[in-house]
């Protein structure tokens, strides 16, 4: 007969074999495994409290791990559990999105609750503003030499807000290894993650998927109409 101390041990194993992985992508199987332990509740105590303990880590990148894991419990009805982990992490498990030019805290806030239309928008602005900022010249979409005024350090971020909040799904180097696979032709990533229809670019935004099911890839679309130097630009500054 199985003792609710050895319920706890082998929850608390499982909960370390699930993190011990650096995870691409997040599998259904995986996905599964994080609902079967939330339903539980000494299983919600013991993974909150290992996200915000890695939160806090600087040595540390944040994983898509646990922003899947940070969603689920804001979406979640449970009050105890969701005030605790708003209480430690407010702004999400990316505890500082504040760079030289701007801050990122409303795309955090838009991806952990799943707004991509609103999201890609504001991913759009920001590097618009970035480069408004640094040239003193008013910016509403980028040309491939604007590329270079980006810092590595916000291109990253907003890379990494995009995937950890998709399940890896989502990102501008998502499609970079998109495009290298397909060896960095532009027609068959377009294929790929689903920017065409009966071969003709998709119209913007009502021919985009803006959920979760959209294709790997498919988010965000940026520079989607203005052809391919400004995003080959962009793939090229992806050192990570």
């Amino acid at each position: 007969m199985t003792t609710k101390k050895n319920k706890l041990l082998c929850t608390e194993e499982e909960i370390r074999l699930l993190f011990n992985k650096n995870y691409s992508t997040i599998t259904n199987e995986i996905e599964k495994i994080i609902d079967n332990i939330l339903i539980d509740q000494e299983g919600q105590q013991i993974i909150i409290e290992k996200i915000i303990r890695r939160a806090h880590l600087k040595s540390k990148d944040t994983q898509i791990i646990d922003g899947l894991i940070y969603q689920k419990i804001i979406e979640r009805n449970s009050s105890k559990i969701k005030e605790k982990l708003i209480k430690q992490l407010p702004n999400g498990v990316i505890i500082s999105t504040r760079f030289n030019y701007i801050t990122y805290q409303n795309l955090q806030n838009l991806l952990i609750n799943k707004k991509f239309k609103e999201a890609d928008k504001l991913t759009q602005q920001c590097l618009c503003e970035i480069v408004t900022l640094k040239t003193n010249n008013k910016k509403n979409w980028l040309y491939f030499t604007d590329i270079q005024l980006i810092p590595q350090e916000d291109l990253f971020i907003l890379d990494l807000l995009w995937r950890i909040y998709s399940k890896g799904k989502f990102g501008f180097s998502v499609q970079k290894k998109i495009w290298i696979k397909n060896n960095k032709k532009w027609d068959k990533l377009w294929k790929k993650i689903e920017w065409l229809k009966q071969g003709v670019m998709k119209r913007y935004p009502q021919e985009f998927m803006w959920t979760i099911d959209a294709p790997e890839g498919h988010l965000p679309l940026f520079n989607q109409l203005r052809g391919t130097q400004t995003l080959s630009y962009l793939f090229n500054s992806i050192k990570w």
